[in-house]
C-alpha cells in the first residue's frame, strides 16, 4: 500500500502508541499471522457509556503479543488482571457445552471460524434451539468494547459473560450459582480454578470466576495482521478506502484501528415508517437508556472480519455484503429519525464494488480453534434462518 494511505487508514492507532510512549511502558512484542492463541490480545474503539473500567496491567507478567494493526493491549479491569492460568482456564470454559443448561451450547458454538467468529444465522439461536432476538456479532477485538451487545447493556465483557450465561444464550437463569460451583469441581477444572484465583481446596466456585476467567481469555482474541494492516492492498481495494474515507463518509462512524466508534446510531434497519418507537419493535438503545431520543439506535460495529460475518445489521436482515454496503452509502433506510451523518453518496456499482474489495482487506488470518487447544463441547446451531 502506497504511503500516503499510511495517515488516515488507523489514526487511533498512532494516539494509543502515543500513550504507550508517554507512559514509559515498552510496546508489547509484535508477532506475524498465526492461529489465535490465549496470549493474542484484542483492539480498541472509543464508546459512549460512561468512563472506562479502571485499568491494571502487569506487562512483567502477562506478555502481550501484538500483530501488525494493533498498539497496545485492551483496558484490563483493576478486579480482574490478566494472567497466563487464567486466560487458559478462560479458553477451556469458552469450548464447554457443560457451561449451558443442557449440554447443547458452548460460547464458541455460536462464534465459529467457520463464520467469521459469528454463527452465520439471521438470528442466534440459544440452549435449546431457543430464538434469540439479535444477530450475533464477530467477536474479534471484544476486550475493546466499553459496551456489549448491540444496544450497549453490559459496561464490560464481565458482566456481558454473566449475561450470556444466565440468559438465553445459555439458559442457566437462577441455576448459574450451582452449575458455577458444579463446573469448579471437576477433576479436569479444580486445579485450574484455583491456580487461576488462588483458590484455597475445596473453595466454592462462582459465577463471577467463571465470567472472570471467560473475559480474560476473549481480551487475548484479536484481529490483525490483515492485509490492510500489511498495506497488501489489491488496486481495487486502494481505491475502495480512498472512497471509503473520503466521498463514502463511511470513516464518520467506522473509524480507528478496529473500524468503529463505539457508538449508537439509528441507520432505518428495523424501523417502522412513522419511525416511532413500539411496544412490539426492537428500539435498541432506548431499552437501555429509557430515551425516546435513543429508539432504534444500535452500536457501530467493527467492521473487521466483516466479509466472513454475514448476514448483516442487528436483525440480520441483508444477506449480502454488498448490499449492506449499497444501504449504508445510500444513506441508509429511509425513515424519520435516521442519523444525519448518513447521506446518500451516489455511489456507482463500480464504487460499491471498490469499497466492498477494502472491507474484504480486513479479514481476520486467526482462528479460535488451535492445534493443542480445547475442542468445542458444544454444537453448532442449525444452519439457516
Amino acid at each position: 500500500m502506497r504511503d500516503r494511505l499510511r495517515v488516515p487508514s488507523i489514526p487511533s492507532t498512532v494516539a494509543l502508541a502515543a500513550v504507550v510512549a508517554c507512559g514509559g511502558r515498552a510496546e508489547p512484542e509484535r508477532t506475524p499471522p498465526r492461529k489465535a492463541a490465549p496470549s493474542e490480545a484484542a483492539s480498541s474503539e472509543t464508546a459512549k457509556p460512561g468512563p472506562p473500567a479502571p485499568a491494571a496491567r502487569d506487562d512483567a507478567k502477562y506478555a502481550w503479543k501484538l500483530p501488525t494493526g494493533i498498539a497496545a493491549p485492551p483496558p484490563v479491569p483493576a478486579d480482574n488482571p490478566m494472567t497466563p492460568a487464567k486466560v487458559a482456564l478462560g479458553e477451556r470454559l469458552f469450548f464447554d457445552g457443560r457451561l449451558s443448561v443442557d449440554g447443547s451450547r458452548s460460547c464458541y458454538s455460536c462464534h465459529r471460524d467457520a463464520c467469521g467468529n459469528a454463527d452465520c444465522r439471521v438470528k442466534a439461536l440459544g440452549a435449546g434451539d431457543k430464538p434469540l432476538p439479535r444477530n450475533t456479532p464477530t467477536i474479534w477485538n471484544v476486550g475493546f468494547r466499553k459496551s456489549l451487545y448491540w444496544d450497549g447493556r453490559a459496561p464490560s465483557l464481565e458482566k456481558q459473560a454473566l449475561g450470556a450465561l444466565k440468559g438465553g444464550n445459555m439458559g442457566l437463569g437462577d441455576g448459574l450459582a450451582a452449575k458455577a460451583a458444579e463446573i469448579g469441581k471437576l477433576p479436569e477444572y479444580a486445579s485450574a480454578f484455583a491456580e487461576a484465583f488462588g483458590l484455597e481446596e475445596g473453595a466454592t466456585v462462582t459465577p463471577d470466576h467463571v465470567a472472570k476467567a471467560l473475559s480474560a481469555y476473549e481480551r487475548t482474541l484479536l484481529c490483525g495482521d490483515t492485509a490492510f494492516d500489511r498495506k497488501e492492498l489489491s488496486p481495487a481495494a486502494e481505491r475502495g478506502f480512498a472512497l471509503f474515507t473520503g466521498k463514502a463518509g463511511c470513516i464518520s462512524c467506522h473509524a480507528g484501528q478496529d473500524f468503529t466508534d463505539g457508538l449508537f446510531h439509528n441507520v432505518g434497519i428495523g424501523v417502522p415508517a412513522d419511525g416511532k418507537p413500539t411496544e412490539t419493535a426492537d428500539t435498541g438503545r432506548m431499552r437501555v437508556t429509557k430515551d425516546p431520543a435513543d429508539a432504534y439506535r444500535f452500536r457501530t460495529p467493527t467492521l473487521r472480519n466483516v466479509a466472513k460475518t454475514a448476514p448483516y445489521f442487528h436483525d440480520g436482515s441483508v444477506a449480502d455484503l454488498t448490499e449492506a454496503v449499497r444501504i449504508m452509502a445510500s444513506g441508509g433506510r429511509r425513515v424519520p429519525g435516521v442519523d444525519p451523518l448518513l447521506q446518500d453518496r451516489k455511489l456507482s456499482d463500480a464504487e460499491i464494488a471498490d469499497i466492498v474489495a477494502f472491507l474484504e482487506s480486513l479479514t481476520c488470518p486467526g482462528t479460535l480453534e488451535r492445534d493443542g487447544g480445547p475442542k468445542d463441547s458444544g454444537k453448532a446451531p442449525p444452519s439457516g434462518a
